[in-house]
Parts: structure tokens; C-alpha cells; sequence
């Protein structure tokens, strides 16, 4: 395969729009999320998504798209989960109503959808559709997708094979929850209890407590989170993952609250800019966002961070004692008395809530009460021991400064006014061509000084308030000065502004998409139910590409026994220092076997020469 010069990589960087992509819950997160200075959002319908709690209505999305569309901000629908035959004509439908509504993009999926009458709408293959290969990168780009969501285990070496080996866009995930599974390639909720993560219902089995034996009985872990990973953070790789060819950088947590997203979003949008600045580059959105905070993504919620994958990280990745926030490093308990203690160093303030790991290493909690310089009152001292470590998981102030945050984001603007025989005409215009025109009458009383008017004219035309742009007055060409109060002059302003973020609005265009029903070839021959083949559109839509269909999802089979129902780059023996690579002394019998809370068993084997872990039912 043709591979693509740096020459022509560098080139394509030049040409590229880099996006800040970043979750929301509801509209009002959704536009917290802009303001502080994302490209774009991705938000969920009230159906069909992959977070089925995180849903939106038709006139929801239209709210958030009409405002996000003025400061050239996208908007992505999530409808990533498979659909029955009943739900997937209605999303035929559904599609057709986002495209009307200006969406940017929808994510999804089901590949039935392809088989659906659709319009011109950017198409993004989910994560779900685990595109781990070129080949099946190459494929999706084929068949019509704009933009491909990159799967969270992909290492900087193989996302830079695929740049070269493809041409469609790249998203990657750079911050928050990891899943342990390959996602799309996860059963487990499924088959545990009925509810499918590919259905948006996921119950979050990974972290839970489980016991691990190997196959003569002997336990290696008796309740612990074995499964539960710490939190994805790529903050210092963003300049590596540009120059790989990723444009859009997402942060995971549609679940997540305004303050959570409002400080992610701060802090990295602070790292993009510095990085694009640096080599010259555009961001895909436009406007200046300023906050009176400065971010920090430790003080907000995550389970300890890590890589992952991405670096080759192996070891210290997941969250065995704990599955909650850790939050920020508070100190090391030098005292404790009754009912107060001491820290080496003392960054707690009254209302904070702390964790630590107690004398059975699991992660406990409390809240403080007060303190009164360096003796600490917590609402309970048990557990509370000298030497122990101090997290702080809620600084209360830092928490109280997200929620009354002033944030702006300004478009630059500029005003001109004009004389004419027919009157005053002002004139208020962007940097995209973009201008609205409003005029007064020129039988109006002049002023008697000419000089103080039109400078008190500048000024205020000039104020912005709270709207969405920054305004320079650039030329006041009015030979005979009429006499305006303020309160005139800020309507006249007013009008303008209103008249300016409409026509940005009507004028905005989403890049479209040049979607047609290409017969591209497969990657495999035949396919089973981890191609989450759910509904009949989805089986033709294989079958047109020659592919066999064994069988439909899992979802849909009542046998779900000797299935995989979790595929990771994870591995267990690794994270327990068991790696035949690392430690040729072997302790105990394979396969392990894997014991849920209920004593359900599962069977880990892993494949070590791809350096993968699988979890079967029995």
C-alpha cells in the first residue's frame, strides 16, 4: 500500500482544522462547553445513543445547534448503539430531521444504517465499530465515512500506520473513563444481566469487585476492582497525536457534570492553543474564550491517570483498591488526635471531602468539618492513621469558583457608519463576511457639538456587554452629527448585534458529506456476533460486500455460553507482575478463572503474542 510522504503529511497538517471535542449531558452543558472554548460537542437524542441517560429532545438539539453555530461550533449526534427492526426506521426518519436541524455529524454504529435513504450528513464511525485495523479503517472510508472515532487502546506508532495508510479523518479520545473491553467488543453487562453496553445500557460490571483463581483452585486475588482501569489522560501527548495526523481531541463523559466539563475543557483547550500557535496551525471553531479561573484536572473527578496503551504502559494502570475519584495528593497524616489530625503539608479547607486507603487497603472517606490552622476536624476520624496518605476528591472552593465562573467567549466584530441622502447607516461585519446593516432617519436633530458626539458615539458602539462579540469601531463617516442619547446609540448597538448572530446562524454551513452506497470489499470473509449484526438492513449490508453472516449479536441469542465477552490490551497477569515476558516462573495454572460477586465464573486466557487478555463465559 501507497504510503504518504512527511512531506505531504506536513502539508496536510497546514491545511487541517484541529478540534477540541468535548461531551454534554444537556444544553446547558452543552453551551458551558462552548463558551469556555470547545470546537465541538457531541450530545445524545433522547434514543439510540450509547448513554441512553444522557438523551436530548428535537427542540434540545436545535437550541444547542442554532448556538453552538455561532461561534462555528459543531454539534455531533450520538445514535452509536445497534438497532432492532422496528427502531432503525425510525431513525431513517430521525437522520433526515438532524440534517434539516444544521446537525454537524452524527456517530454511529450500526451498519444497517448505511441501508437507509439518507441525506447529506457527515457520517462518524463510533468506536463501537472497533476500527483497530487500516484494513477496516480503509474500508469505512470507502463505504462513506467522513471520520473514523479511534479505539482508546491504539499506541502513538499505530495511529501514525493508519494516518499514512488512510485519508479520513481521525478522532481520538485524549481524557477521561477508560472501558477495559474493546468497545463494541463488550458482553459482559450483557451477559451478567441483561443490560447491553452496544444498547446504551451498560451497567459498569468492569468495576466491580472480582476474585481470580487459576485452574487448580488457587486464588491469586480474592475482591478486589481487577477490571476497573484508572483514567485516560493524553494532555501531554497532544503534540505528538497532531503530528500522527489526529485533528479532533475528545474528552470522554457525557455522565459527567457542568463543573467537570468546564475545567477539562479549560485545561486542554489552554494545551491546544499553545500547540497550534506554536506551529501555525487553525482550530476548527472560531472566538476568544476567557475565564477568571485556572484549570486543574486533578481537582476534579478521576480515578488517578494514566496513558495507558498509547505509551506501552503495562503496569500500575488500574484501580484494584478503588473505583471512585481519588482526587489531588492533600499530604501524609503526621498526627492524629480525638478528632482532629495533621498533615505534612496542609491544603485542606472546611467542606473538602478527603480519601485514603485504610489499614485493608481499601479507599474510604469523609468530609472536613472545619479547620483552625494546621489541625484538621473530619466529620469521622476513623481509620485515620499516622503515616497514611491524604486525598483531597472535593476541594470545595475550587468546586464553588466552577459553578460562579465567568466565562465569556467574543467574536471579533467591527462597526462602521456611513451618511447618505436617505440617512445614517451603521454597519456591524465579522471576519467571514458576514454583516448586518441597520439605518435611522436623517431627519433627526443635529448635534451641537460635533466632536463630543461622535466620540460618545465610538465608546458606545463600541461596549459589547455580555454578547457574543468584541467590537472595534472602525469608521465614523458622518459629516452632519445627529444627536443620539446613549440609550439610542445602544439599541442602534443592540440591533446590530442581534441582526450579526442571526445571519451567522443562516450563513453558517456544515461540510456535508459525499456519503454514496460504494460496494467496498470486506476486510473478512464472514462475520459473527461481534459484528453486532442486530437488525435485517445491517445482515444485507454485509451480505452485498460478499461477507458470510454466521449469526446476529449476542444481544439477540439466548445460548451465551463459551462466548468472549471481553476483549482488552489489559492484562492481569501483567498488572500482578505475572508477564511470561517479564517473570519466566510460572505460579499458577491457566486459564485463570474470573469470579463475580454473585460466584458467577468466567475464563481469562490471553494471547501473548498480541499482547491481548480474553474473558469467556463457561
Amino acid at each position: 500500500m501507497h504510503l504518504k510522504s512527511d512531506k505531504v503529511l506536513k502539508t496536510n497538517l497546514k491545511t487541517a482544522e484541529f478540534e477540541l471535542l468535548v461531551p454534554a449531558n444537556n444544553g446547558e452543558i452543552a453551551k458551558k462547553a462552548i463558551l469556555v472554548g470547545a470546537d465541538a460537542v457531541y450530545v445524545g437524542y433522547s434514543k439510540y445513543g450509547a448513554r441512553l441517560q444522557a438523551g436530548n429532545s428535537i427542540s434540545d438539539l436545535i437550541e444547542i445547534i442554532e448556538f453552538a453555530h455561532i461561534y462555528k461550533a459543531k454539534v455531533y449526534i450520538t445514535l452509536n448503539t445497534i438497532l432492532n427492526d422496528n427502531e432503525i426506521i425510525k431513525v431513517e426518519k430521525l437522520i433526515n430531521k438532524l440534517y434539516k436541524i444544521k446537525a454537524d455529524g452524527i456517530i454511529i454504529q450500526d451498519m444497517g444504517i448505511l441501508e437507509l435513504d439518507l441525506p447529506p450528513i457527515p457520517l462518524i464511525a463510533s468506536t463501537q465499530c472497533n476500527n483497530n485495523s487500516v484494513e477496516k479503517i480503509n474500508f469505512l472510508e470507502k463505504t462513506g465515512f467522513k471520520r473514523v472515532i479511534l479505539p482508546r487502546e491504539l499506541s502513538i506508532k499505530e495511529i501514525s500506520e493508519i494516518r499514512k495508510k488512510t485519508n479520513i479523518e481521525l478522532e481520538c479520545f485524549v481524557h477521561g473513563a477508560l472501558c477495559m473491553s474493546y468497545s463494541g467488543q463488550c458482553y459482559l453487562s450483557c451477559v451478567n444481566g441483561g443490560r447491553s453496553a452496544n444498547r446504551g445500557e451498560c451497567a459498569q460490571p468492569c468495576r466491580k469487585k472480582y476474585s481470580l483463581k487459576d485452574s487448580d483452585g488457587k486464588y491469586i486475588v480474592r475482591n478486589k476492582n481487577i477490571l476497573s482501569l484508572k483514567d485516560l489522560n493524553l494532555s501531554e501527548h497532544i503534540e505528538e497525536l497532531i503530528l500522527a495526523g489526529v485533528t479532533s481531541f475528545k474528552i470522554e463523559g457525557r455522565l459527567k457534570n457542568d463543573t467537570y466539563v468546564i475545567n477539562t475543557t479549560a485545561y486542554y483547550r489552554q494545551k491546544l492553543d499553545k500547540i497550534l500557535e506554536n506551529y501555525g496551525l487553525k482550530r476548527s471553531s472560531e472566538g476568544i474564550s476567557k475565564t477568571d479561573f485556572e484549570p486543574d484536572i486533578y481537582k476534579t473527578f478521576n480515578r488517578g491517570y494514566t496513558s495507558f496503551n498509547f505509551t506501552g504502559e503495562k503496569k500500575n494502570v488500574s484501580t484494584e483498591n478503588y473505583t471512585s475519584s481519588l482526587g489531588e495528593f492533600a499530604g501524609v497524616v503526621e498526627s492524629v488526635k480525638k478528632n482532629y489530625f495533621t498533615l505534612n503539608k496542609n491544603i485542606l479547607n472546611n467542606g473538602d471531602g478527603i480519601c485514603f486507603f485504610d489499614e485493608f487497603k481499601e479507599l474510604s472517606g469523609t468530609n472536613i468539618n472545619k479547620t483552625e490552622e494546621n489541625l484538621i476536624y473530619p466529620a469521622e476520624i476513623k481509620g485515620i492513621k499516622q503515616g497514611i496518605k491524604i486525598y483531597r476528591n472535593y476541594d470545595k472552593a475550587f468546586d464553588d469558583k466552577l459553578k460562579n465562573a465567568e466565562i465569556k467567549r467574543q467574536l471579533n466584530a467591527y462597526i462602521k457608519a456611513k451618511e447618505t441622502n436617505t440617512g445614517f447607516w451603521f454597519f456591524l461585519y465579522d471576519n467571514n463576511g458576514n454583516c448586518a446593516v441597520y439605518g435611522i432617519s436623517k431627519n433627526i436633530e443635529q448635534a451641537q457639538n460635533k466632536t463630543m458626539m461622535l466620540n460618545n458615539l465610538k465608546v458606545q458602539l463600541s461596549k459589547s456587554g455580555n454578547t457574543e462579540f468584541k467590537i472595534y469601531v472602525k469608521d465614523i463617516s458622518i459629516k452632519n452629527v445627529p444627536y443620539l442619547k446613549v440609550a439610542q446609540i445602544n439599541e442602534i448597538r443592540r440591533i446590530l448585534t442581534d441582526k450579526l448572530r442571526r445571519i451567522r446562524q443562516k450563513n453558517y454551513k456544515n461540510t456535508g458529506n459525499s456519503f454514496n452506497k460504494i460496494i467496498a470489499s470486506y476486510p473478512d470473509a464472514e462475520v459473527d456476533y461481534k459484528a453486532n449484526i442486530f437488525n435485517a438492513k445491517a445482515a444485507l449490508f454485509y451480505k452485498k460486500r460478499g461477507v458470510k453472516v454466521n449469526e446476529y449479536a449476542l444481544e439477540s441469542q439466548k445460548d451465551m455460553s463459551n462466548r468472549t465477552v471481553m476483549t482488552s490490551k489489559y492484562c492481569i497477569k501483567n498488572q500482578l507482575g505475572l508477564c511470561p515476558k517479564q517473570n519466566p516462573i510460572k505460579k499458577y495454572k491457566e486459564p485463570f478463572i474470573l469470579i463475580d460477586e454473585t460466584n458467577k465464573k468466567y475464563l481469562v486466557g490471553f494471547n501473548c503474542a498480541m499482547c491481548v487478555m480474553e474473558v469467556k463465559t463457561y
